[in-house]
């Protein structure tokens, strides 16, 4: 090797090492960006078999990831069914599915719902294979399930049950009539994912605020590390001022992160399919500051992302259902329910909401 050879392998080694010093590899720069902004979109693998195009917000046809992606969605939400009547959100699926969104770069956020169906306030039915266990039985189906899903699908973030306001497992885990019960599957359930995947994160999830802090009072001697609140106007009030004391109040009692884990509005109040819509009446609207309007949704989103960058330990949001665009058609009377609360117009372009989802500056 000559001088000349040897000196300009010298200068790219020191520019290498100036390099790492100064510019973080892209790994860590994507570790420092630790607000989580969110979509939940758990019928995306059904919706995909329509073979529906999406476009951006210029018009022009891209993936569907791809587009929340280039908009700053860091994390995306999917919900797990134990054994459900359809070929989605069954552990199947959600597996294949968890794949192609790490794949992609994202985070992976896990709604167990510790259910063959929808679990909410209203509903925490067993699992019709878990149901008729003894207690003892049922807690290590918990563990085991649980386990299960650490370790397969490796999420980054996991929800022990969904919307538990009246606990989990009923009768087994019903607050109301078995809170020790309840509290021991909530413990049961930590304990699969300390002891399996210590790096991901728990989160606890209510619907909700005006019974919040009771809630996480009961739940206060359960090893977690997220609070996680659902907050809807239709069903949770219109005071954003009421939903910012509440999180300040969650936040400064358990000292826990805390999120908005589901949250909507609607651009129209007008359907494309013949499915009835969730929101479609005026007084359900937070107005005259939102109206179901593109630039409505959009201000109502970023004033959410707002309350949570200027909570102290606010540690981000989520878009529920932006994905259900009226896929089965415009005549379908089992289609989308909240075709005009997703994050695309009846088109599939694109929503101005999409901007309030990008990173935002840090709140001083």
């Amino acid at each position: 090797m000559n001088k000349k050879i040897l000196l300009i392998c010298l200068l790219t080694a020191l520019l290498g090492v100036c390099r790492q010093k100064d510019d973080p590899a892209p790994q860590q720069a994507a570790e420092q960006d630790l607000f989580i902004r969110a979509v939940d979109v758990s019928s995306y693998s059904e919706i995909a078999t329509s073979n529906q195009s999406f476009f951006d917000l210029t018009g022009n046809q891209k993936d569907f990831l791809a587009i929340l992606k280039e908009n700053g969605v860091n994390t995306l939400r999917l919900r797990l069914w134990v054994n459900p009547n359809t070929l989605y959100s069954g552990f199947d699926d959600v597996k294949a599915f968890s794949q192609t969104i790490k794949q992609n770069g994202f985070n992976l956020w896990i709604t167990v719902h510790y259910s063959d169906t929808w679990a909410d306030p209203a509903n925490q039915q067993t699992p019709s294979a878990w149901q008729g266990l003894q207690f003892e039985s049922l807690n290590d189906s918990v563990y085991q399930y649980t386990q299960r899903i650490v370790t397969q699908l490796k999420p980054n973030i996991i929800q022990i049950g969904n919307e538990i306001n009246s606990g989990m497992l009923h009768p087994y885990g019903n607050m109301q009539t078995n809170l020790p019960g309840f509290i021991q599957l909530l413990q049961t359930g930590v304990k699969a994912v300390r002891q399996n995947a210590p790096e991901c994160k728990i989160m606890l999830h209510f619907a909700g605020i005006k019974d919040a802090p009771w809630f996480f009072n009961q739940v206060s001697a359960v090893d977690y590390d997220i609070i996680g609140l659902s907050y809807y106007p239709i069903w949770h009030g219109k005071s954003l001022a009421e939903l910012k004391s509440t999180m300040d109040q969650l936040q400064g009692t358990h000292q826990k992160k805390i999120m908005i884990a589901e949250t909507a509005y609607p651009f129209t109040l007008d359907w494309n399919d013949w499915t009835n819509n969730i929101v479609g009446l005026t007084d359900q609207l937070i107005l005259p500051n939102f109206p179901a309007t593109p630039q409505g949704q959009k201000d109502f989103i970023k004033h959410i992302h707002t309350i949570i960058k200027e909570t102290s330990n606010g540690m981000g949001f989520c878009y529920w259902g932006g994905e259900l665009v009226a896929w089965k058609g415009k005549q379908a009377t089992d289609g989308s329910p909240w075709e005009n609360q997703a994050l695309f117009d009846f088109n599939n372009k694109a929503l101005p909401v999409m901007e309030s989802l990008k990173k935002q500056p840090k709140v001083m």
